[in-house]
């Protein structure tokens, strides 16, 4: 092989290389942005549960203050009618 041969066969190898490389990279990448966007919707998914969660919390605490006034006012009724 003469000095050309090994210069286009370097130049091969050395494009084979880049054109790998930058395939890896892309797609590592891709791969990262992939999961983060998984793990956004999943932060997204929890945080609506948690706010159902709260609003279910802040209805029943609601309905058991209304409760409580309801048995209080049938507690003076009672004593009153004694």
């Amino acid at each position: 092989m003469s000095g050309n041969d090994w210069a286009e066969l370097a130049g091969v190898i050395g494009i084979f290389i880049l054109v790998t490389t930058v395939l890896t990279v892309a797609i590592w990448q891709l791969a990262v942005s992939w999961r983060a966007k998984a793990a956004l919707s999943r932060e997204d998914t929890y945080r609506e549960l948690a706010e159902r969660a709260v609003r279910s919390q802040e209805e029943t605490q609601r309905q058991l203050v209304e409760l409580r006034e309801k048995v209080t006012g049938l507690e003076r009724i009672l004593k009153d009618v004694e």
